[in-house]
């Protein structure tokens, strides 16, 4: 392990080790257009009180925003592999797993939807999913194009994630970036920060 790998080995060891929230909300964010709202999402969840964010990204989400537009540390696949090199070492999606109160997934594309439902864990994110406490809230906000929503496939696998336990924030319909005009669009910022902030006023409580 060369220098700066060992350096910013250490930076994710203590990124997790120090948290200034106490609610600690982690979003996960897929390659589905509405991830050019990250910034927008990160920014209004901060505005809650006492609460801390953290983001995991998958690869083809980053192509949608820019990362310097984003104030809190997202994680990559890229740190998975890099934090782990001996038994001893921590394991992040378990590490993420740990640190965090609430998994917000937002936008969740039509591909991740299709890996949750079926179990399939082949990157950070669903990995973090794969292991996630149930007993602590895991919300999803599907995003999509219209044709793709509407296939026969997606009910089933959001009502599978619903048997999981998870809550769908369901998605909207409008005029979509691809032209479409349609239902599968995110749901508003708005809204998403409404339901997480309902798990912060009482989070014993389901919204």
């Amino acid at each position: 392990m060369n220098m700066q790998t060992a350096e910013h080995v250490a930076g994710l060891k203590a990124d997790l080790s120090k948290s200034c929230g106490t609610f600690r909300v982690l979003v996960g964010v897929t390659g589905s257009v509405a991830a050019l709202k990250l910034p927008l999402v990160v920014s209004q969840l901060l505005e809650l009180p006492g609460v801390d964010v953290r983001v995991v990204t998958t690869e083809h989400a980053k192509h949608f925003y820019n990362s310097a537009e984003v104030s809190v540390k997202i994680y990559t696949d890229k740190d998975e592999w890099e934090l782990w090199t001996q038994r001893t070492d921590p394991v992040l999606h378990i590490e993420l797993r740990r640190w965090a109160d609430l998994l917000v997934i937002a936008p969740l594309d039509a591909n991740t939807l299709g890996k949750i439902a079926n179990g399939i864990c082949d990157n950070l994110l669903t990995c973090v999913v794969r292991a996630w406490d149930t007993s602590r809230p895991l919300l999803f906000c599907p995003a999509m194009n219209t044709a793709m929503w509407q296939h026969p496939i997606t009910a089933q696998q959001v009502s599978r994630l619903t048997e999981f336990g998870y809550v769908e924030i369901p998605c909207i319909a409008k005029k979509l970036v691809c032209g479409d005009e349609g239902k599968g669009a995110m749901a508003e910022v708005s809204t998403i920060v409404s339901v997480v902030n309902q798990y912060l006023q009482d989070p014993d409580e389901h919204p």
